[in-house]
């Protein structure tokens, strides 16, 4: 499927993504820093990040194809973020290793995955029409829901241990944290190759 350069379709949904995202960040960084979670530390910054990618790709919808494919490997390293911010959080957390308050964090995970649904979806059609750009959107937006998921099913889990087993209960979110910064490492290599890909397309044809 080919989209153009100038699609407003594609315009206008990437700005939609760019503003949720947004929005998520804001609301889930400010629970991450009151309940001390890891894992939302680490989602939170990922909305951050997503929405900077989105923005990068509308500006970088009308470039040529070089252009495109320097901006996608600068997007791989954007996607390293989220795991530098979770191992961060991890490190300062082995000091005063408490379990964060289940119930914000599942409440907090469920809203993030719908907002994370709306996104891929809305991107969905997309990602094989822009290269790495798109692609990068919609890889990141698809390992959010996939997080997200995770970080409902800590949440779940520390509710049920917090009690009974309250060495247990930070585990799951220090867990699930450190898993998010491993799944985009991944994607981050997906769009590199992407990006090297475009690369050597762009000098194939010039």
């Amino acid at each position: 499927m080919t989209v153009s350069d100038t699609d407003p379709g594609l315009r206008d949904t990437v700005r939609r993504v760019a503003l949720l995202n947004l929005g998520a960040f804001g609301i889930e960084a400010a629970v991450a820093v009151a309940i001390g979670s890891v894992a939302l530390v680490a989602d939170s910054v990922d909305f951050l990040e997503d929405a900077a990618l989105n923005l990068l790709i509308i500006a970088g919808l009308g470039w040529r194809p070089a252009a495109r494919a320097r901006l996608g490997a600068a997007m791989a390293g954007l996607l390293l973020l989220p795991g530098l911010a979770a191992a961060w959080t991890a490190w300062q957390k082995i000091g005063a290793f408490t379990a964060p308050d289940p119930v914000p964090l599942t409440l907090t995970g469920l809203g993030a995955l719908a907002v994370n649904l709306a996104c891929a979806a809305m991107l969905a059609r997309h990602r094989e029409g822009r290269g790495s750009l798109t692609r990068a959107a919609f890889l990141s937006a698809r390992n959010d829901a996939i997080a997200n998921v995770a970080i409902v099913a800590a949440g779940l889990v520390t509710a049920a241990t917090v009690s009974r087993w309250p060495g247990f209960a930070p585990w799951p979110d220090l867990v699930v944290g450190l898993g998010i910064a491993a799944m985009n490492a991944d994607a981050a290599l997906e769009i590199w190759q992407a990006a090297a890909a475009e690369r050597r397309a762009a000098r194939e044809g010039a």
